[in-house]
């Protein structure tokens, strides 16, 4: 069986920005298994193609996720090695955010189905990644990586208080340059919101993994507060007001990475 694991459409500039978890597709064992607090797919990053659909005008290359994170997380290493000391969710998540079950009692995937979405899903997506950072690379002498992300402010399972509403992430600095790092939370600074560089948030796998500045490409992860631009509870329906508000900052961040060049 072969699946189509993402939507892929390439761009003119050094960039490629990665949704991976705004995916709502479910595999079948997925679907007939999920708790009930899962069922309205909670934890997705919701939105975020039509937030970010200014990026295809400014020549940005957009890899967008099509199944959910619920399946398997594309932001994890497939040796389902942890990232952080604190909770979190891993490569075949059990819980949610809150920490309630996924699944109901005995109806989480067996190994082998599990197997089958790591090659189906997860292979094909980080494969595409790979190739399009060479693509960047050879075309324009460096690539820059965006994994942007979204999540809700508050989840005190996972972080105390509330999130700033930007959340870059450089793996402490490890997968992008100083200047880029620094130009970028330049871009965040704006009225009425707030903004942070390697709080709670430093990276997943995709920034840390891909985001290698010595060899030409830099990695950022944006985890975005769902608060600048949706409703945070169901129906998590898209507010065009409050967007239309954060998606100049948004804009200012992405032509921030296109337009950077390397000392």
């Amino acid at each position: 069986m072969t699946l189509d694991a993402y939507d892929f459409i390439p761009g003119t500039s050094p960039l490629l920005i990665s949704m991976p978890h705004v995916g709502t597709g479910l595999m079948p064992e997925v679907a007939a298994g999920l708790a009930a607090p899962a069922q309205g797919l909670c934890d997705t990053d919701w939105h975020l193609p039509i937030l970010y659909d200014f990026a295809r005008g400014m020549g940005a290359s957009l890899l967008i996720a099509r199944w959910s994170r619920f399946n398997i997380d594309l932001n994890r290493p497939s040796d389902d090695k942890p990232l952080y000391a604190t909770a979190t969710t891993g490569l075949y998540p059990d819980t949610l955010f809150d920490g309630q079950l996924l699944f109901a009692p005995g109806k989480t995937p067996g190994a082998e189905t599990r197997a089958r979405y790591l090659d189906e899903i997860w292979h094909p997506y980080h494969n595409r990644i790979g190739a399009e950072l060479a693509r960047l690379q050879a075309e324009h002498g460096h690539a820059v990586l965006f994994d942007a992300h979204s999540i809700k402010g508050h989840v005190p399972r996972l972080f105390e208080g509330e999130l700033p509403d930007f959340n870059i992430g450089t793996n402490e600095g490890k997968s992008c340059a100083p200047s880029l790092t620094a130009d970028l939370a330049r871009a965040c600074d704006a009225p009425g919101y707030t903004h942070v560089v390697n709080g709670r948030f430093k990276g997943g796998h995709i920034t840390r993994h891909y985001g290698n500045p010595a060899q030409g490409v830099h990695a950022v992860q944006l985890e975005l507060a769902q608060r600048t631009y949706m409703r945070e509870e169901p129906p998590f329906d898209y507010q065009a007001g409050l967007a239309a508000r954060v998606q100049p900052v948004l804009a200012r961040f992405v032509e921030t990475m296109i337009s950077w060049r390397p000392a």
